[in-house]
């Protein structure tokens, strides 16, 4: 059955790699009126990427990218618990996330129930993640202390390398650029001068300065919610700080690839 235009409105994403990195995106439909957890409230989408110079050891090699979980707000301990289950079920290379784990501010129920289902993640290689513009507003060293005990690289700033049969693969990381945290200089001396490389940004607008370095061939971001109102016919009119270009899907700038997920979660506020 074909889906009415509120209901695709309200859909949104997650994300894989290949040779191509093929890229699975997972759309969370309901974010609001959602009383339960059901899988079929995700549709799962798979991106193929052409990435150049990849090397063979990474063809089709499988990224998850999800982002601005925004828990406590719209996602519940039994929802984040779902979208782990199917996550899993993905069986990912690697699961990059991001930003916007959490909407308020962090306490102790909050800190231990998203351990105890982001520590669940599975994935061959690693889990990476960035910070966004509600990580710092939430309590970013609690924010943190979630990653690290939920064994999440935070590469905010930094890198992640990625080794195989002799072969390297970097995953760059930016903090967040709304609250003025970004550092592309320090990641640029961290990146290696040649050989793929991919950058996770929170807001997808900052893929205007990140294809000006010509050094990435991919950015994965979030931010947006999907352009956060949908209006047929009129797209995301109301868009806000940092992804009034890109509000979602996928776009060439220069040669670089950018895509932004709508995310899992919301906020009344980007």
């Amino acid at each position: 059955m074909k889906k009415s235009t509120s209901e695709a409105a309200r859909e949104d994403f997650a994300t894989l790699l290949r040779k191509k990195i093929q890229i699975l995106m997972s759309k969370f439909a309901s974010k609001m009126g959602l009383r339960r957890f059901d899988p079929e409230n995700f549709k799962v989408e798979q991106l193929d990427i052409g990435i150049p110079n990849l090397p063979p050891v990474f063809h089709n090699y499988r990224i998850v990218h999800i982002s601005d979980i925004h828990y406590d707000q719209w996602i519940s301990s039994d929802r984040l618990k779902g979208i782990v289950d199917i996550i899993n079920k993905n069986e990912a290379d690697l699961i990059a996330i991001t930003g916007d784990f959490i909407s308020y501010l962090v306490d102790d129920r909050i800190e231990g129930n998203m351990i105890s289902q982001l520590k669940r993640l599975e994935a061959n290689d690693a889990i990476v993640a960035v910070l966004g513009n509600h990580d710092h507003w939430s309590g970013v060293q609690r924010v943190r202390k979630i990653l690290k005990e939920s064994n999440i690289y935070d590469i905010s700033n930094d890198i992640f390398t990625l080794r195989k049969d002799g072969a390297v693969l970097t995953i760059a990381g930016i903090d967040s650029a709304m609250m003025k945290k970004d550092r592309m200089d320090v990641v640029l001396k961290k990146t290696p001068p040649e050989g793929p490389a991919i950058l996770l940004a929170h807001e997808p607008d900052f893929a205007v300065k990140s294809a000006a370095t010509k050094r990435f061939s991919l950015q994965l971001s979030g931010h947006s919610h999907g352009g956060q109102f949908i209006i047929p016919g009129l797209g995301t009119p109301f868009r806000g700080p940092l992804f009034k270009k890109f509000p979602h899907g996928k776009y060439q700038i220069g040669d670089m690839i950018q895509y932004t997920s709508r995310g899992l979660g919301t906020n009344g506020y980007w």
